[in-house]
């Protein structure tokens, strides 16, 4: 019996391994801030613990530019214009907003999730000049559902570390520091920063390496390949339980790791949790 589970996962993992993840949606990245980074006058925010959520106009999309599957009432009133934010409910419920929004949509689970926006991709002027296209248009079409991330002026680095401070004490991730006067830009941002207490990266799960000893018959790593096409495994940091039911083929994983290697490889990473999976396929909204 055990056998025959271990013959099928064996050929489930070759299988699983000829799987290409989708082409995602080119947007903006942040780049992580360094101690020393000249940051006065830079507009901050909290970062949310959401799932990346991006509006072209007639689509609400996941980075990897699959469409959710959303009811109709939570786009039928966006904009006519790009918009870029997060699908949040609150802090310290990312799981369960990534369950609600990965699978074909209910109703009444929809209406727990929030669409808190950061960026008007391709609007002109600065930062706040973009948002505020936005603010202008919910002025006039409300809607209790979206709405805008505060800015602030961080006036210095100890301005900085005291917000963090209280942002993470509250159950807050981080920060995200934004150079007002940058126009909009896409790809990996040196005008846009992230800021937290321990490093982190996002990778996209290509595959597995068969488990050995007590992980016999599941899963002992996850192949991930991170920005660059850079490739490795991550071992560390999966339960039981992630190993018995890995993030599948295509997911994108958050994982901590403790500097990077001559060849540019994450040293020391450990997993953390399933960042965003692939999208379902559609149903129609109603």
């Amino acid at each position: 019996m055990m056998e025959s589970k271990g013959y099928r996962l064996h050929w489930l993992f070759l299988l699983l391994l000829l799987v290409t993840p989708a082409t995602g949606t080119e947007l903006l990245l942040l780049t992580k801030y360094r101690p020393g980074m000249v940051i006065d006058g830079w507009l901050m925010s909290e970062k949310l613990d959401g799932v990346r959520a991006y509006w072209d106009g007639s689509r609400l999309l996941s980075r990897q530019g699959n469409p959710f599957a959303v009811p109709d009432w939570f786009i039928q009133d966006l904009p006519p214009f790009e918009l870029d934010g997060e699908l949040w409910i609150a802090r310290g419920q990312f799981e369960q907003t990534l369950s609600i929004v990965s699978r074909n949509y209910h109703d009444l689970e929809w209406r727990r999730i929030t669409y808190r926006v950061f960026e008007v991709p391709h609007a002109s002027g600065g930062l706040l000049t973009r948002l505020h296209k936005l603010e202008a248009y919910l002025k006039e079409h409300p809607l209790e559902h979206v709405s805008v991330i505060p800015q602030s002026v961080c006036r210095d680095t100890a301005h900085l570390m005291e917000k963090l401070d209280a942002v993470v004490a509250a159950g807050g991730e981080g920060l995200v520091l934004r150079e007002p006067g940058s126009p909009y830009e896409t790809g990996r941002s040196r005008h846009a920063l992230k800021v937290k207490r321990y490093d982190d990266m996002e990778g996209r799960v290509l595959g597995y390496r068969p488990g050995k000893g007590k992980f016999k018959g599941m899963v002992g790593a996850l192949q991930v390949e991170i920005e660059g096409g850079k490739r490795f495994y991550i071992g560390t940091g999966l339960s039981d339980q992630d190993r018995r039911d890995p993030p599948a083929i295509g997911s994108l994983i958050t994982f901590r790791y403790h500097g990077l290697s001559s060849a540019g490889i994450p040293r020391f990473a450990s997993f953390m949790r399933v960042r965003e999976q692939p999208s379902p396929v559609p149903s129609s909204g109603q």
